[in-house]
């Protein structure tokens, strides 16, 4: 049987164009995708992105099925589930 710890996903890498890597909390990335939702339009979402009625469930919405979200052309934001403890 696997070990749980396997899918626990607490902390996350994110990469941004031209940023350093950064560590965040499942909470801290939430809040930066909603924000990130926030600033883009909605014709240029994915259209499964658009049915949610809010960022809050974009961005919830983002984490439990990709790892990317284009920005814009050239632009990227991506996230990656890591273990800190070993």
């Amino acid at each position: 049987m696997p070990d749980s710890l396997m899918y626990q996903q607490d902390h996350f890498v994110v990469l941004e164009i031209n940023q350093p890597e950064q560590f965040m909390t499942q909470s801290e990335l939430l809040e930066k995708l909603k924000t990130t939702l926030q600033q883009l339009v909605i014709q240029d979402l994915p259209p499964d992105l658009q049915k949610f009625d809010t960022a809050e469930g974009q961005a919830q919405y983002l984490l439990d099925t990709t790892c990317e979200l284009d920005i814009a052309p050239g632009q990227y934001l991506q996230w990656y589930a890591v273990r800190l403890e070993k």
